[in-house]
């Protein structure tokens, strides 16, 4: 054996023994990736060609009670580009920029960002863009989404709410139910093909998403717009800066229509003030003034304290009370229960409380849902600010007589004179009338509900004769309706800043219903800070209960006046029975709850038409009417020529 085979040989060996190690290490790994991490493998193969695609669920939508749409979802598009993909970038601003009108600059400095996608347009519907969408330039980016909408503007907004970008709901309705309206999301596995596209697979799994729950309010569309108008004419008139108004059933808890001025629009809320998307008539307090005067009349009569014939002297209009000088609006002598309340006598109504005694009238403030929630379906209610006993000063008794050193809400107010009109019931508020899931089944139902009986039907029938009186011949004879008996009560009450009691700054307030035999409507009107003269309830606020009322009767049939009628002896109780039965409330019709693309109505001039004309032209144009006054058209809103949506409301003013 030569030294060259040995050499060679032992060179084979070595060659030998690194190709058997590399076919072993090879087998090991080859085994570890089909045997023991197969699975893994496989399913990562199956991700580049399987892809799971989201199937988006559709927004549930919110409902007056006559089943009028108050929300819509509707396509919309989004307008993106990747900036370094677009080679003539100014040539690209120039023509987005001649679509929208918005400047040329704004486009182009967006393109020149250097980021690596950018949107130059969010939120864009077809059908003021539709040349740019059917036939986008080069490198634009359009994204087809659904998006909330909200035909009717300002039109109940704090109440429904409104979504951000993502449509999840952040304020009102939208935001407190967003779980249920949002629905839950599906999806579907695709399959993609050697070109990079998406195709489905009839193999393949789906699950179907479920739509978002409809919502079903109690408050009438026609309602709301009368009662917003009429509040926007008010702070006009008497230079308030804000206003607030309720108009409920008394009966049931129902509450019709509920705004409070300035408002927002849903459909733009970040150019809106953040106030006012509050809804002011749970989330703030306010000194009632004189229409608190009612606790301490209805604990009078109500525990006996007093006679209906017993006076009081009321000291000539100047009374000293435990070092407080308290003055009434004129110069009192004698006067029984009924008429220190029609005429607002601060004396009379001081001595009265002094009968019932500290604890009795603090439980029956209390009785009337005075510092204490009402528990009404919607996010951000206050309590109010009602002190207990051992907190009160000397003259607490007397200033909260007056209704002074109380905070209440414009919700509490209505709801506690509304026990006094359905005969004694406190009735737990109610916005939401019921709840229809995604497969069109009621899953929640508001039941008129009673808290509480607060006092006798005969105590509120008395007070209630006194309130009529008050409309008829005391302080509130601006809120009578010719041929209506109505019951009501005005409060004047100085604002608190700053640690004492503003000489020049008023609310002006006015709560009333009717008919007072048989009482189906109650509402609410508060102005802050009108001008001076205008601060008095009955001068400031009671004009504008008259003005809703009126148009009130005039569009509902369904309000019958009992004036001549024997008077309602039924409990409320019964009327709850009789009345509001579940199953005899009419679901929501699934076929509302569908995006489309919305559309626009063009508003015709109607200005010299006859009423009948001029609504047939806005119905044949897509708009809704409100009518007010009678005769020949003579004004509207919006003006002729205005672009609105669909459905939209057009005011017309007759001569």
């Amino acid at each position: 054996m030569t030294k060259t085979f040995i050499k060679f040989r032992s060179r084979s060996n070595f060659i030998s023994l690194l190709v058997l190690v590399g076919w072993a290490g090879l087998s090991i790994k080859f085994f570890q990736i089909q045997v023991i991490e197969g699975a893994k493998y496989r399913l990562q193969g199956k991700k580049q060609v399987v892809v799971q695609k989201t199937l988006p669920a559709l927004r549930g939508d919110i409902f007056d009670r006559n089943n009028n749409a108050l929300t819509r979802n509707i396509i919309h598009y989004n307008l993106g580009v990747h900036p370094a993909d677009i080679q003539d970038k100014q040539e690209l601003a120039k023509v987005v920029s001649n679509y929208t009108s918005k400047p040329f600059d704004q486009y182009l400095h967006k393109l020149k960002s250097g980021k690596n996608f950018v949107y130059l347009e969010r939120n864009v519907q077809k059908e003021f863009y539709s040349g740019l969408l059917e036939n986008p330039p080069t490198g634009l980016i359009l994204e087809r989404n659904i998006r909330r909408r909200y035909p009717h503007s300002q039109i109940a907004s704090q109440i429904i709410g409104c979504t951000d970008l993502d449509d999840v709901g952040i304020t009102g309705i939208e935001k407190k139910f967003n779980s249920l309206l949002q629905g839950t999301e599906g999806w579907a596995l695709k399959q993609r093909n050697g070109r990079g596209e998406l195709a489905p697979k009839n193999n393949f799994q789906i699950q179907s998403p479920i739509h978002g729950s409809q919502i079903q309010l109690s408050i009438d569309l026609d309602y709301q717009c009368i009662l917003h108008e009429e509040l926007a004419r008010r702070m006009v008139k008497t230079g308030a800066k804000g206003a607030t108004g309720i108009i409920m059933n008394p009966q049931n808890g129902a509450i019709l229509a509920m705004a409070s001025l300035p408002s927002f629009d849903p459909n733009n809320p970040k150019y809106s003030n953040p106030e006012h998307q509050k809804i002011k008539a749970i989330t703030d307090q306010f000194e009632p003034g004189s229409t608190f005067k009612i606790v301490a009349a209805t604990a009078a009569i109500e525990l006996k304290s007093i006679t209906l014939e017993q006076e009081f002297n009321c000291e000539n209009g100047s009374f000293l009370y435990k070092n407080l000088r308290i003055n009434d609006h004129e110069d009192f002598g004698l006067l029984n229960i009924s008429q220190i309340i029609s005429n607002s006598s601060n004396i009379g109504i001081i001595k009265i409380t002094d009968i019932v005694g500290q604890n009795n009238f603090y439980r029956f403030a209390r009785e009337f849902g005075f510092g204490s929630l009402t528990h009404i379906d919607l996010m951000g209610e206050f309590t109010g600010t009602l002190r207990k006993t051992r907190y009160w000063s000397g003259i607490s008794l007397a200033e909260i007589s007056m209704g002074h050193e109380v905070g209440v809400t414009a919700l509490q107010l209505a709801s506690a004179f509304s026990a006094i009109a359905n005969g004694g019931f406190l009735m737990k508020p109610r916005i939401v009338n019921q709840v229809i899931n995604g497969y069109g089944e009621r899953k929640y139902y508001n039941n008129p509900e009673i808290i509480r009986r607060v006092a006798s039907q005969t105590t509120m029938r008395l007070i209630t004769e006194m309130l009529v009186k008050t409309v008829a011949k005391g302080t509130a004879t601006e809120a009578s309706i010719p041929g209506w008996n109505i019951a009501g009560k005005t409060g004047t009450a100085q604002k608190f800043i700053d640690g004492k009691y503003s000489s020049d700054k008023f609310i002006s307030n006015f709560v009333g219903f009717f008919p007072a035999e048989n009482p189906q409507i109650l509402g609410l009107i508060l102005l802050d800070e009108p001008k001076m003269g205008y601060h008095w309830g009955g001068i400031g606020a009671a004009p504008v209960f008259k003005k809703i009322m009126e148009r009130i009767i005039n569009l509902d049939d369904s309000i019958e006046n009992t004036k001549n009628l024997p008077k309602n002896n039924m409990l409320i109780s019964d009327v709850v029975k009789e009345k509001y039965d579940t199953n005899n409330n009419q679901l929501i019709p699934l076929s509302h709850n569908r995006f489309k693309e919305i559309s626009a109505s063009i508003v015709p001039d109607v200005r010299n038409m006859s009423m009948k004309k001029a609504m047939r032209i806005l119905k044949k144009h897509g708009l809704r009417t409100n009518i007010q006054g009678s005769g020949i058209v003579f004004w509207q809103s919006p003006v002729p020529g205005t672009n609105t949506e669909h459905g939209a409301f057009c005011t017309i003013g007759l001569h």
